[in-house]
């Protein structure tokens, strides 16, 4: 595929690291999230095996966490199928990875600051009743990688990163909490995008309204203060799509 040489799924053994089978799934997943199989009939795990040069254990192993992820299905007489968009699991992170690093789409963008839109706001407000003194902690710690990072002695992405994840563990919900990895995962790409059209990191006194309502125990304001730094990140995507080619 034109312009997609970085996502070929026969590289060689040495590209698949230590770990076979998370690398051959690494591999593969890609190569479905993309588009390389097409319409193609995808390899038996026997192909597959040989065109890697791993064992059929690890082929095997490697299928069924696809399988697992809906990626693909195993139907009598019918093999292996790559299964469409409509049935991957998009709260998978190794999913969503493969999605955001394809070739970037805002509409994926848009999608999942929408969804953030819907959980954050309502995990801070959660966290200002029921966040106990390590959580409050932890987000204190977020911020302050933020502001260190604002003077370059911090990763601005992986503090940013750190803060969002403290406040979702800080809201106790465990639906809230195994949402982490999914915004883990997709805040890497979606910061990356808003500050290279920003020309600058997070707003760190945005995020340091959301702290100090959640330590002073006011949900409302924990709620709107979220909402406030989401809603500018959803403005920011909408006015870029017309230039984005």
């Amino acid at each position: 595929m034109a312009g997609s040489s970085h996502l070929i799924v026969d590289e060689p053994v040495v590209q698949l690291g230590r770990n076979l089978t998370f690398g051959l799934l690494d591999s593969i997943g890609r190569a479905i999230v993309t588009g390389q199989f097409g319409s193609a009939v995808f390899p038996t795990e026997a192909e597959l095996a040989k065109q890697h040069g791993v064992s059929r254990s690890v082929t095997r192993e490697a299928v069924k966490m696809l399988t697992a992820k809906g990626l693909l299905s195993a139907r009598p007489r019918q093999g292996t199928i790559v299964q469409p968009t409509s049935s991957w699991n998009l709260f998978d992170a190794d999913v969503l990875r493969w999605m955001l690093e394809r070739q970037l789409s805002i509409d994926l963008l848009r999608q999942f600051n929408e969804l953030r839109v819907a959980v954050e706001p309502e995990a801070a407000s959660l966290a200002a009743r029921v966040a106990g003194e390590d959580d409050i902690r932890r987000i204190d710690e977020g911020l302050c990688r933020m502001q260190a990072a604002e003077c370059g002695f911090d990763d601005p992405l992986e503090a940013d990163i750190a803060f969002h994840v403290a406040v979702l563990r800080a809201s106790k919900n465990p639906f809230y909490i195994q949402l982490r990895e999914v915004v883990s995962t997709a805040l890497r790409t979606s910061i990356r995008f808003t500050n290279r059209i920003k020309g600058r990191t997070a707003d760190v006194a945005e995020h340091a309204k959301v702290r100090d309502a959640i330590a002073s125990r006011d949900p409302d304001v924990a709620r709107i203060a979220m909402r406030t730094i989401i809603g500018d990140v959803l403005v920011l995507i909408e006015d870029r799509i017309p230039s984005i080619e």
